[in-house]
């Protein structure tokens, strides 16, 4: 008899203050069924929300070391969620991702999704969601910490 597959809950929330300006995510795992949650962030010297709400997205699933889990995605992003939910990035993807912005990490989120298997749910942000409004919390500051990562994606798509 196998074993059930481990089922996670993943939150996620980008920031960018300006757009494009100082940006940053947050980011919480939840294993269901058991106490474990843990908390990630990022921050980046300059960068886009879209950005940072499909990074965030990106490395959380990256976090997962366990193959073949059944993840739940909470975002707040149409941006992400749509995308998934409505097949539009496999549409982008058939089309060899020509004239979409941000490609360099659609590619990377379509290699980490095929890992699992994956459900997109979108929230209502600033909606009184406790773990949203923590992602919130946890990306805005990530913008503001010193030391921010270089986003060379969107560096290289801009100049």
């Amino acid at each position: 008899m196998s074993e059930k597959p481990k089922h996670i809950a993943l939150y996620t929330d980008g920031s960018a203050r300006g757009n494009p300006g100082p940006a940053g995510y947050g980011i919480i795992l939840e294993w269901i069924g058991t106490n474990y949650s843990k908390e990630f962030s990022k921050g980046f010297e300059c960068s886009t929300n879209n950005r940072m709400e499909l990074l965030a997205v990106i490395d959380g699933l990256a976090k997962i070391n366990t193959p073949n889990c059944v993840i739940s995605v909470y975002s707040d992003s149409k941006y992400v969620t749509d995308a998934i939910n409505k097949g539009w990035v496999y549409q982008w993807k058939a089309k060899g991702f020509k004239n979409r912005v941000n490609a360099d990490l659609w590619k990377l989120f379509l290699a980490e999704i095929k890992k699992h298997q994956v459900e997109f749910i979108w929230i209502k942000g600033h909606n009184q969601h406790p773990q949203n409004e923590r992602c919130d919390r946890l990306a805005v500051q990530a913008s503001f910490k010193e030391n921010k990562e270089i986003d060379k994606g969107y560096i290289q798509a801009n100049n």
